[in-house]
Protein backbone atom coordinates (compact mmCIF):
# COMPACT_ATOMS: atom_id res chain seq x y z
CA UNK A 1 0.00 0.00 0.00
CA UNK A 2 1.23 3.19 -0.59
CA UNK A 3 2.25 5.50 2.58
CA UNK A 4 0.14 8.30 1.42
CA UNK A 5 -2.70 6.15 1.67
CA UNK A 6 -2.03 4.26 4.38
CA UNK A 7 -0.97 7.74 6.57
CA UNK A 8 -5.11 8.46 4.96
CA UNK A 9 -6.06 5.30 6.49
CA UNK A 10 -4.36 5.83 9.86
CA UNK A 11 -5.82 9.44 9.93
CA UNK A 12 -9.49 7.94 8.91
CA UNK A 13 -9.09 5.03 11.50
CA UNK A 14 -8.13 7.51 14.33
CA UNK A 15 -10.41 10.55 13.52
CA UNK A 16 -13.57 7.25 13.44
CA UNK A 17 -11.80 6.55 17.19
CA UNK A 18 -11.60 9.86 18.58
CA UNK A 19 -15.67 10.35 17.27
CA UNK A 20 -16.70 6.99 18.83
CA UNK A 21 -14.74 7.92 22.24
CA UNK A 22 -16.53 11.61 22.21
CA UNK A 23 -19.74 10.12 21.00
CA UNK A 24 -19.37 7.47 23.89
CA UNK A 25 -18.60 10.17 26.25
CA UNK A 26 -21.36 12.27 24.98
CA UNK A 27 -23.27 9.45 26.00
CA UNK A 28 -22.36 9.12 29.31
CA UNK A 29 -22.52 12.46 29.85
CA UNK A 30 -26.41 12.16 28.73
CA UNK A 31 -27.06 9.45 31.58
CA UNK A 32 -26.63 11.77 34.28
CA UNK A 33 -27.70 15.20 35.52
CA UNK A 34 -24.95 17.21 37.71
CA UNK A 35 -26.19 19.72 39.84
CA UNK A 36 -23.93 21.97 42.03
CA UNK A 37 -25.24 23.14 45.21
CA UNK A 38 -23.31 26.20 46.52
CA UNK A 39 -23.50 27.08 50.16
CA UNK A 40 -22.40 28.03 53.54
CA UNK A 41 -20.84 24.94 54.30
CA UNK A 42 -18.88 27.44 56.61
CA UNK A 43 -19.40 31.17 57.23
CA UNK A 44 -21.67 33.29 59.36
CA UNK A 45 -24.64 31.79 58.32
CA UNK A 46 -23.57 28.21 57.86
CA UNK A 47 -26.35 26.87 60.17
CA UNK A 48 -28.80 27.92 57.84
CA UNK A 49 -26.70 26.71 54.58
CA UNK A 50 -26.64 23.38 56.75
CA UNK A 51 -30.47 23.19 56.85
CA UNK A 52 -30.73 23.67 53.15
CA UNK A 53 -28.44 20.89 52.23
CA UNK A 54 -30.09 18.10 54.57
CA UNK A 55 -33.70 19.07 52.78
CA UNK A 56 -32.49 19.07 49.30
CA UNK A 57 -30.82 15.70 49.48
CA UNK A 58 -34.00 14.81 51.57
CA UNK A 59 -36.37 16.34 49.16
CA UNK A 60 -34.46 15.13 45.71
CA UNK A 61 -35.02 11.61 47.42
CA UNK A 62 -38.42 12.01 48.19
CA UNK A 63 -39.22 13.28 44.49
CA UNK A 64 -37.65 10.10 42.52
CA UNK A 65 -39.04 7.89 44.99
CA UNK A 66 -35.50 6.91 46.75
CA UNK A 67 -34.27 6.18 43.25
CA UNK A 68 -32.01 9.38 42.41
CA UNK A 69 -33.16 9.04 38.86
CA UNK A 70 -35.04 11.22 36.63
CA UNK A 71 -36.13 10.45 33.10
CA UNK A 72 -33.56 7.60 33.07
CA UNK A 73 -30.85 9.71 34.35
CA UNK A 74 -28.65 9.60 37.35
CA UNK A 75 -28.60 12.80 39.59
CA UNK A 76 -25.56 13.88 40.85
CA UNK A 77 -25.10 16.47 43.36
CA UNK A 78 -21.66 18.31 44.05
CA UNK A 79 -21.45 20.56 46.82
CA UNK A 80 -19.26 23.64 47.16
CA UNK A 81 -18.60 26.46 50.39
CA UNK A 82 -19.01 29.74 49.18
CA UNK A 83 -18.42 30.70 53.11
CA UNK A 84 -20.29 33.57 52.79
CA UNK A 85 -18.56 35.28 50.69
CA UNK A 86 -19.70 37.05 47.08
CA UNK A 87 -16.31 36.31 45.16
CA UNK A 88 -15.82 33.17 46.26
CA UNK A 89 -19.25 32.04 45.15
CA UNK A 90 -19.51 34.03 42.25
CA UNK A 91 -15.77 31.96 41.53
CA UNK A 92 -17.29 28.54 42.38
CA UNK A 93 -20.59 28.73 40.10
CA UNK A 94 -18.46 29.57 37.48
CA UNK A 95 -16.02 26.87 37.49
CA UNK A 96 -19.30 24.56 38.15
CA UNK A 97 -21.08 25.72 34.95
CA UNK A 98 -17.85 25.78 33.09
CA UNK A 99 -15.32 23.18 34.86
CA UNK A 100 -17.60 20.52 36.13
CA UNK A 101 -20.17 20.76 33.33
CA UNK A 102 -23.26 20.97 35.58
CA UNK A 103 -26.47 20.97 34.46
CA UNK A 104 -27.83 23.46 37.00
CA UNK A 105 -26.92 25.18 40.00
CA UNK A 106 -28.73 25.26 43.05
CA UNK A 107 -27.86 28.14 46.09
CA UNK A 108 -26.59 30.41 47.38
CA UNK A 109 -27.68 30.80 51.55
CA UNK A 110 -26.27 34.67 51.61
CA UNK A 111 -28.47 37.24 49.54
CA UNK A 112 -24.83 39.40 48.93
CA UNK A 113 -23.32 35.64 47.37
CA UNK A 114 -26.54 35.36 45.32
CA UNK A 115 -25.76 38.82 43.79
CA UNK A 116 -22.47 38.04 42.86
CA UNK A 117 -23.73 34.82 41.33
CA UNK A 118 -26.37 35.88 38.95
CA UNK A 119 -24.17 37.22 36.32
CA UNK A 120 -22.30 34.51 36.24
CA UNK A 121 -26.00 32.23 35.25
CA UNK A 122 -26.47 34.79 32.48
CA UNK A 123 -22.61 34.59 31.13
CA UNK A 124 -22.80 30.71 30.88
CA UNK A 125 -26.53 30.60 29.81
CA UNK A 126 -27.84 28.11 32.59
CA UNK A 127 -30.38 27.86 35.15
CA UNK A 128 -29.63 28.97 38.92
CA UNK A 129 -32.20 28.07 41.56
CA UNK A 130 -32.19 30.62 44.18
CA UNK A 131 -32.52 29.08 47.84
CA UNK A 132 -32.75 30.74 50.40
CA UNK A 133 -31.18 34.08 49.37
CA UNK A 134 -33.62 36.27 50.51
CA UNK A 135 -33.21 40.27 48.47
CA UNK A 136 -35.85 41.28 46.87
CA UNK A 137 -33.07 42.61 43.99
CA UNK A 138 -32.42 38.90 43.08
CA UNK A 139 -35.81 38.64 41.42
CA UNK A 140 -35.69 42.55 41.15
CA UNK A 141 -33.50 44.77 39.43
CA UNK A 142 -30.57 42.36 39.14
CA UNK A 143 -32.63 39.08 37.43
CA UNK A 144 -31.83 37.80 34.49
CA UNK A 145 -34.16 34.97 32.72
CA UNK A 146 -32.05 32.04 33.94
CA UNK A 147 -32.55 33.10 37.67
CA UNK A 148 -35.31 31.44 39.56
CA UNK A 149 -36.43 31.56 43.23
CA UNK A 150 -37.96 28.83 45.54
CA UNK A 151 -36.91 30.71 48.94
CA UNK A 152 -39.58 33.48 49.44
CA UNK A 153 -38.27 37.40 48.94
CA UNK A 154 -37.67 40.13 51.41
CA UNK A 155 -41.35 41.02 49.85
CA UNK A 156 -43.31 38.16 51.30
CA UNK A 157 -41.60 38.12 54.30
CA UNK A 158 -42.45 41.82 54.69
CA UNK A 159 -46.15 42.07 53.31
CA UNK A 160 -47.21 38.96 55.70
CA UNK A 161 -45.93 40.68 58.84
CA UNK A 162 -47.27 43.45 57.23
CA UNK A 163 -50.85 41.62 56.99
CA UNK A 164 -49.72 40.69 60.91
CA UNK A 165 -49.01 44.32 62.27
CA UNK A 166 -50.81 46.77 59.84
CA UNK A 167 -53.60 47.77 62.26
CA UNK A 168 -55.07 50.92 62.87
CA UNK A 169 -53.86 53.01 65.92
CA UNK A 170 -50.19 50.67 65.62
CA UNK A 171 -47.50 53.00 65.60
CA UNK A 172 -43.86 50.86 64.25
CA UNK A 173 -40.57 51.24 64.25
CA UNK A 174 -38.34 48.97 61.87
CA UNK A 175 -34.67 47.91 63.32
CA UNK A 176 -32.84 46.00 60.37
CA UNK A 177 -29.66 44.93 59.20
CA UNK A 178 -27.64 47.15 57.09
CA UNK A 179 -27.41 45.08 54.13
CA UNK A 180 -29.29 44.34 51.10
CA UNK A 181 -31.27 41.90 52.81
CA UNK A 182 -32.17 44.32 55.65
CA UNK A 183 -32.97 47.22 53.10
CA UNK A 184 -35.19 45.10 51.17
CA UNK A 185 -36.98 43.69 53.68
CA UNK A 186 -37.62 47.37 54.91
CA UNK A 187 -38.59 48.90 52.10
CA UNK A 188 -40.91 46.32 50.88
CA UNK A 189 -42.75 46.27 54.79
CA UNK A 190 -42.84 50.23 54.42
CA UNK A 191 -45.14 49.76 50.91
CA UNK A 192 -47.26 47.43 52.43
CA UNK A 193 -47.98 48.86 55.35
CA UNK A 194 -51.22 50.72 55.00
CA UNK A 195 -53.26 51.76 58.10
CA UNK A 196 -50.52 51.26 60.72
CA UNK A 197 -47.92 54.75 61.39
CA UNK A 198 -44.57 54.03 60.68
CA UNK A 199 -42.28 56.68 62.51
CA UNK A 200 -38.39 55.22 62.11
CA UNK A 201 -35.68 53.38 60.19
CA UNK A 202 -33.03 51.95 62.50
CA UNK A 203 -30.01 50.36 60.54
CA UNK A 204 -27.45 48.52 61.87
CA UNK A 205 -24.10 46.41 60.80
CA UNK A 206 -24.86 42.83 60.31
CA UNK A 207 -22.98 41.76 62.75
CA UNK A 208 -23.98 44.43 65.88
CA UNK A 209 -23.60 42.59 69.32
CA UNK A 210 -23.91 45.64 71.15
CA UNK A 211 -28.11 46.94 70.80
CA UNK A 212 -27.37 50.07 72.96
CA UNK A 213 -27.28 52.86 70.71
CA UNK A 214 -29.75 51.99 68.51
CA UNK A 215 -32.63 50.96 70.71
CA UNK A 216 -31.80 53.84 72.33
CA UNK A 217 -33.54 55.88 69.31
CA UNK A 218 -35.95 53.50 68.83
CA UNK A 219 -37.15 54.14 72.17
CA UNK A 220 -37.11 57.42 71.46
CA UNK A 221 -38.57 57.69 68.21
CA UNK A 222 -41.60 55.69 69.92
CA UNK A 223 -42.16 56.11 73.83
CA UNK A 224 -44.12 59.44 73.26
CA UNK A 225 -46.67 57.67 70.81
CA UNK A 226 -50.00 56.84 71.34
CA UNK A 227 -51.87 53.61 71.49
CA UNK A 228 -49.78 50.50 70.52
CA UNK A 229 -46.31 50.42 69.87
CA UNK A 230 -43.98 48.08 68.18
CA UNK A 231 -40.49 47.63 66.88
CA UNK A 232 -40.43 45.00 63.82
CA UNK A 233 -37.05 43.60 63.51
CA UNK A 234 -35.89 42.08 60.39
CA UNK A 235 -32.60 40.03 61.20
CA UNK A 236 -30.06 37.25 59.99
CA UNK A 237 -27.64 35.54 62.70
CA UNK A 238 -27.07 36.90 65.72
CA UNK A 239 -29.46 37.96 68.46
CA UNK A 240 -31.57 40.88 67.87
CA UNK A 241 -34.15 40.34 70.99
CA UNK A 242 -30.91 41.53 73.18
CA UNK A 243 -32.75 44.98 72.89
CA UNK A 244 -34.82 43.57 75.00
CA UNK A 245 -33.05 44.09 77.91
CA UNK A 246 -33.37 47.61 77.48
CA UNK A 247 -36.98 47.67 79.44
CA UNK A 248 -39.06 48.13 76.38
CA UNK A 249 -42.33 47.05 78.64
CA UNK A 250 -41.02 50.24 80.64
CA UNK A 251 -42.55 51.72 77.81
CA UNK A 252 -45.04 50.20 76.58
CA UNK A 253 -43.16 48.67 73.58
CA UNK A 254 -43.69 45.45 72.00
CA UNK A 255 -41.25 42.93 69.63
CA UNK A 256 -42.31 41.92 66.64
CA UNK A 257 -40.60 39.64 64.12
CA UNK A 258 -40.81 37.06 61.36
CA UNK A 259 -40.63 33.50 61.75
CA UNK A 260 -36.78 32.00 61.87
CA UNK A 261 -34.45 29.21 63.16
CA UNK A 262 -35.59 26.74 66.05
CA UNK A 263 -32.19 27.92 67.95
CA UNK A 264 -33.11 31.71 67.32
CA UNK A 265 -37.23 31.21 68.38
CA UNK A 266 -35.52 30.22 72.05
CA UNK A 267 -35.31 33.76 72.53
CA UNK A 268 -39.22 33.61 71.42
CA UNK A 269 -39.81 32.58 74.88
CA UNK A 270 -39.37 35.97 76.25
CA UNK A 271 -42.44 37.10 74.29
CA UNK A 272 -45.79 35.20 74.78
CA UNK A 273 -48.40 36.92 72.56
CA UNK A 274 -45.91 38.32 70.06
CA UNK A 275 -47.48 38.47 66.47
CA UNK A 276 -45.70 37.61 63.29
CA UNK A 277 -45.61 35.74 59.67
CA UNK A 278 -43.04 32.76 59.54
CA UNK A 279 -41.97 31.45 55.80
CA UNK A 280 -42.64 28.14 57.58
CA UNK A 281 -42.94 25.97 60.99
CA UNK A 282 -43.15 22.21 61.02
CA UNK A 283 -46.22 22.46 62.82
CA UNK A 284 -48.22 24.49 60.28
CA UNK A 285 -48.72 23.11 56.87
CA UNK A 286 -50.80 20.10 56.62
CA UNK A 287 -49.95 17.90 53.25
CA UNK A 288 -48.51 14.90 52.18
CA UNK A 289 -45.22 16.57 51.16
CA UNK A 290 -44.62 18.51 54.77
CA UNK A 291 -45.66 15.39 56.39
CA UNK A 292 -43.19 13.10 54.92
CA UNK A 293 -40.38 15.48 55.55
CA UNK A 294 -41.32 15.94 59.13
CA UNK A 295 -41.33 11.54 59.79
CA UNK A 296 -37.90 11.44 57.42
CA UNK A 297 -36.43 14.41 59.64
CA UNK A 298 -37.51 12.89 62.70
CA UNK A 299 -36.28 9.37 61.86
CA UNK A 300 -32.99 10.30 60.80
CA UNK A 301 -32.21 13.25 63.43
CA UNK A 302 -34.62 13.10 66.31
CA UNK A 303 -35.75 16.63 65.98
CA UNK A 304 -37.72 17.89 63.92
CA UNK A 305 -37.12 19.73 60.07
CA UNK A 306 -36.02 23.55 60.43
CA UNK A 307 -37.00 26.77 58.38
CA UNK A 308 -34.56 26.29 55.29
CA UNK A 309 -34.99 22.37 55.55
CA UNK A 310 -38.24 22.99 54.10
CA UNK A 311 -36.76 25.28 51.61
CA UNK A 312 -33.80 22.88 50.16
CA UNK A 313 -36.78 20.15 50.25
CA UNK A 314 -38.99 22.80 48.23
CA UNK A 315 -35.94 23.65 45.59
CA UNK A 316 -35.52 19.97 44.78
CA UNK A 317 -39.34 19.30 44.64
CA UNK A 318 -39.00 22.30 41.66
CA UNK A 319 -35.78 21.06 39.84
CA UNK A 320 -37.21 17.17 39.91
CA UNK A 321 -40.40 18.26 38.56
CA UNK A 322 -39.13 20.51 35.85
CA UNK A 323 -37.13 17.51 34.79
CA UNK A 324 -39.89 15.40 34.93
CA UNK A 325 -41.70 17.76 32.25
CA UNK A 326 -38.78 18.42 30.15
CA UNK A 327 -38.13 14.61 29.84
CA UNK A 328 -33.69 15.03 31.34
CA UNK A 329 -34.00 18.12 28.99
CA UNK A 330 -31.52 20.36 30.77
CA UNK A 331 -31.11 22.85 28.17
CA UNK A 332 -31.61 26.75 29.41
CA UNK A 333 -34.33 27.17 26.95
CA UNK A 334 -36.22 24.41 27.63
CA UNK A 335 -36.24 24.89 31.35
CA UNK A 336 -37.20 28.20 31.12
CA UNK A 337 -40.34 27.16 29.10
CA UNK A 338 -41.18 24.28 31.34
CA UNK A 339 -40.46 26.27 34.67
CA UNK A 340 -42.35 29.83 33.99
CA UNK A 341 -45.82 29.39 35.51
CA UNK A 342 -45.18 26.03 36.65
CA UNK A 343 -46.86 24.65 39.66
CA UNK A 344 -45.42 22.08 41.87
CA UNK A 345 -45.93 20.54 45.41
CA UNK A 346 -43.81 21.66 48.94
CA UNK A 347 -43.47 21.17 52.26
CA UNK A 348 -45.67 24.53 51.95
CA UNK A 349 -48.55 23.45 49.90
CA UNK A 350 -48.12 24.50 46.06
CA UNK A 351 -45.98 26.66 45.23
CA UNK A 352 -45.96 28.29 41.65
CA UNK A 353 -42.64 30.39 39.65
CA UNK A 354 -44.48 33.62 38.12
CA UNK A 355 -43.73 33.71 34.67
CA UNK A 356 -43.17 37.51 34.72
CA UNK A 357 -39.96 37.21 37.23
CA UNK A 358 -39.68 33.45 37.99
CA UNK A 359 -40.11 33.98 41.59
CA UNK A 360 -42.07 31.21 43.74
CA UNK A 361 -45.42 32.20 44.83
CA UNK A 362 -46.21 30.85 48.45
CA UNK A 363 -48.35 30.80 50.95
CA UNK A 364 -47.08 32.57 54.67
CA UNK A 365 -48.19 32.04 58.13
CA UNK A 366 -49.75 34.50 60.91
CA UNK A 367 -48.77 33.41 64.36
CA UNK A 368 -48.69 33.91 67.77
CA UNK A 369 -46.07 33.00 70.13
CA UNK A 370 -46.96 30.83 73.00
CA UNK A 371 -44.95 28.83 75.41
CA UNK A 372 -45.01 25.68 75.93
CA UNK A 373 -42.58 23.80 78.49
CA UNK A 374 -42.38 20.90 75.97
CA UNK A 375 -40.64 22.98 73.43
CA UNK A 376 -36.99 24.66 74.10
CA UNK A 377 -38.66 27.73 71.83
CA UNK A 378 -41.24 29.81 71.94
CA UNK A 379 -43.92 27.73 69.94
CA UNK A 380 -45.82 29.89 66.80
CA UNK A 381 -49.24 29.08 66.83
CA UNK A 382 -50.83 29.78 63.74
CA UNK A 383 -53.52 31.94 63.68
CA UNK A 384 -53.87 31.67 59.77
CA UNK A 385 -52.33 30.76 56.73
CA UNK A 386 -52.09 33.54 54.70
CA UNK A 387 -52.13 32.64 51.02
CA UNK A 388 -50.12 33.79 47.83
CA UNK A 389 -53.33 35.14 46.27
CA UNK A 390 -53.57 37.65 49.69
CA UNK A 391 -50.25 39.13 48.79
CA UNK A 392 -49.66 41.92 46.48
CA UNK A 393 -46.14 40.81 45.81
CA UNK A 394 -44.61 43.69 43.71
CA UNK A 395 -42.77 42.54 40.58
CA UNK A 396 -39.67 44.86 40.36
CA UNK A 397 -37.42 43.46 37.76
CA UNK A 398 -37.64 45.23 34.47
CA UNK A 399 -38.42 42.58 32.16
Amino acid sequence: MHPSRWATQATLFAASLCAALISGTALAQSKEIKIAHIYSKTGPLEAYGKQTQTGFMMGLDYATGGTMMVAGKKITVIEKDDQGKPDQGKSLLAAAYGDDKVDLAVGPTASPVALAMLPVAEEYKKILVVEPAVADSITGDKWNKYIFRTGRNSSQDAIANAVALDKAGVTIATMAQDSAFGRDGVKAFREAIKKAKLVHEEYLPPATTDFTAGGQRLIDKLKDQPGRKVIFIIWAGGNPFKIADMDLKRHGIEIATGGNILPAMVAYKQFPGMEGAAYYYFGMPKNPVNEAMVARHYSQFKAPPDFFTAGGFSAAMAVVTALKASNGDTSANTLIKTMEGMSFDTPKGKMTFRKEDHQAMQSMYHFKIKVDPAFAWGVPELIREIKAEEMAVPIRNQR
